[in-house]
């Protein structure tokens, strides 16, 4: 849905297959909101759910799988940066139209919101800045301090 907005061009059923595993790994670390932060400890965990999820299949698959969550993870080829854009845009709209729920159950300010997000750009300028504008309008209402 978002692919015209890349910065750079991709392989859309590459990034697909980045959204599709790399959270696998909260399977077994669980579930925490970026705006805590990462720490190496959480970081291990879903590196350790990772390994023992995809050791459930063969080999190659395995390592496969392992490889894509690894670019995902690492975030530098062009695209690892799309996926993890894309990552980004819907805990921001079940914000944006839930009415600023987990930011405000968590008491995420503003200038978080906008700094975490601001990775959005290295994927697709477009979307950050589209972003940016709903970001802008929940500040000015008072949905997001």
């Amino acid at each position: 849905m978002f692919k015209d907005y890349d910065n750079e061009p991709i392989d859309i059923n590459h990034v697909i297959k980045m959204l599709l595993i790399h959270d696998l790994g909260e399977i077994d670390a669980g579930d925490t909101i970026i705006y805590s932060g990462e720490t190496a400890a959480i970081k291990a965990q879903e590196a350790a759910g990772v390994a023992r999820v995809f050791g459930l299949l063969p080999d190659e698959q395995a390592q496969y799988f392992l490889m894509l969550w690894q670019e995902f993870e690492l975030g530098e080829t062009a695209e690892a940066k799309f996926a993890r854009a894309v990552d980004r845009i819907p805990p921001l709209l079940h914000n944006l139209h839930g009415d600023g729920h987990s930011w405000r159950d968590n008491n995420v300010a503003a200038e978080k919101v906008f700094s975490v997000n601001s990775r959005i750009a290295l994927g697709s300028e477009q979307l950050l800045e589209a972003i940016k504008t709903k970001l802008t309008d929940a500040v000015s209402t008072g949905l997001l301090k």
